[in-house]
């Protein structure tokens, strides 16, 4: 990355708010300028009205739940004549509840942002980095890539593709310059409770880990290039050696229960 060049951008997605948003001032803290990218264009221009402050910046409206997103956001960063050399695949969103009575329209949206456009972006945008020799990819996951869902069944697996996916292009791209870091933080303090209904009560709406804190651990994992970055330590502990030695079946028991605090 450039700090100060002005062909040289972070495009980032889901940036209008949570831990997009702090990813962005980071971004910004450093030097970089920015392309952020999200569905509320409102919410996107009062981010680049902060940023803007000390950084170029350019913002794309666009639905990425919608098919070809990932492609329309690609001929607006050329049109802008930008270069992206850091990618921050941020945007997604959950929902709750049995997977028998649930919206399959939403379920397949969070597919569409989670899943195919991260994927679609990824390679829109790799091409250009390996020709350089150098880039950084930062894909948001989540704890939950590690287990297995009971109740939020569709966004469990979603993370779980992100960590899988992230993991082999880590090792694919060994010594190409371009670093993949994979980001999985646990239940953070934003919308995602509202969105995706989970009770108030709940564990992971009752967090109290903050999206900014969240940000800055990201960030500077993906700047020294760390492969994977679990945030806090309980939450390494239980990824790198609890989950080894509990059996599946309890650990989806577990899960079960835990999610469904604060149904009705």
């Amino acid at each position: 990355m450039q700090p100060g060049s002005h062909q040289f951008f972070t495009l980032i997605t889901g940036a209008n708010s949570g831990i997009g948003l702090e990813l962005a001032r980071q971004a910004a803290a450093d030097g970089h300028d920015l392309i952020l990218v999200a569905r509320d264009v409102s919410r996107l221009e009062t981010a680049a009205d902060e940023l803007g402050r000390s950084v170029k910046v350019h913002i794309i409206a666009e639905n990425l739940s919608q098919p070809e997103a990932a492609e329309r956001v690609s001929v607006q960063v050329r049109a802008f004549g930008a270069e992206i050399d850091c990618l921050i695949n941020n945007a997604g969103f959950g929902d709750y509840g049995a997977f028998a009575a649930s919206d399959l329209a939403k379920q397949q949206r969070m597919i569409g942002v989670n899943i195919t456009s991260l994927t679609a972006l990824t390679r829109l945008f790799l091409s250009a980095m390996l020709a350089q020799g150098r880039g950084h990819i930062l894909n948001v996951a989540s704890v939950a890539g590690f287990l297995p869902g009971p109740l939020m069944s569709v966004y469990y697996a979603t993370k779980h593709y992100v960590l899988a996916f992230s993991e082999s292009l880590i090792e694919e791209l060994r010594g190409s310059g371009v670093k993949v870091t994979v980001l999985c933080p646990p239940p953070v303090s934003t919308a995602f409770s509202r969105t995706a209904r989970i009770a108030p009560e709940n564990y992971m709406a009752a967090t109290r880990t903050t999206p900014a804190e969240v940000a800055r651990y990201g960030y500077r994992m993906m700047k020294r290039g760390k492969p994977i970055a679990v945030y806090g330590f309980p939450y390494r502990f239980l990824t790198a050696f609890l989950l080894r030695v509990t059996p599946r079946f309890a650990l989806r028991r577990l899960l079960h229960r835990m999610n469904a605090q604060g149904s009705h």
